[in-house]
């Protein structure tokens, strides 16, 4: 008789209650075990570095490095790193912009547990996976001039996008992305010219009407 195979999974979100109940689902699954957790993208590449999962499912906002750096990090140590986000963000820009850095898969919060556990094991044997809510808004998604433009941005460009809408200085989107601030600079500068934005007012304001954040996300801020 076949031994069944038991999928290794590094868990990635910066909520520990969140964390606890996918582990209490995942834990109920024969072939599926929770090997390590994270709360953050700095701490979830240490620990895929030290443990190998077979397969990281993480979110895209945590503190600090976000999931979408994580992704390109975990990509670039190993080209074969399946990598699952979880995540509450419906926009399609964020899933085309996680999978072109690199993740397999996106699934919605919104998702029912059966997807979840699905998505994980189609993951593990090489295959890309959306959750039924984002691959609708892929194929329904309107695309205007101001949604193609965002489009063009690079995985980097689109994050740098984020942590720059988020009140962050160049000096710290550097340290965070290990990067220089020279780097940041060059990046805010091709963002604007690519979003056809002259100052970053008009940068908020696009960021806000695209959904790449909430007016809300950034009263949290303040």
């Amino acid at each position: 008789m076949t031994k069944q195979t038991t999928i290794n999974i590094l868990l990635v979100d910066d909520h520990a209650i969140v964390r606890e109940g996918y582990r209490s689902l995942i834990s109920k699954q024969a072939d599926l075990k929770v090997i390590a957790e994270a709360a953050n993208g700095t701490d979830a590449y240490l620990l895929f570095k030290e443990r190998q999962p077979d397969v990281v499912v993480t979110d895209l906002t945590m503190p600090g490095l976000s999931g979408l750096e994580l992704i390109s990090r975990l990509k670039q140590r190993d080209r074969k790193a399946r990598i699952l986000v979880f995540s509450m963000h419906q926009n399609p820009s964020f899933a085309r912009q996680a999978c072109r850095a690199g993740a397999l898969g996106y699934v919605s919060k919104n998702s029912a547990p059966d997807i979840l556990l699905r998505a994980i094991r189609d993951v593990y044997l090489g295959r890309h996976i959306l959750s039924a809510d984002i691959a609708q808004a892929l194929a329904l998604e309107k695309l205007g001039n101001e949604a193609t433009a965002l489009n063009s941005l690079t995985a980097r460009e689109f994050e740098i996008l984020r942590l720059l809408i988020e009140a962050n200085t160049q000096e710290q989107i550097a340290k965070t992305l290990n990067i220089s601030p020279k780097t940041v600079g060059n990046c805010h500068y091709l963002i604007k010219n690519k979003l056809g934005v002259n100052s970053d007012i008009e940068l908020t304001r696009l960021a806000i009407k695209l959904n790449v954040v909430s007016l809300l996300d950034l009263t949290d801020l303040t």
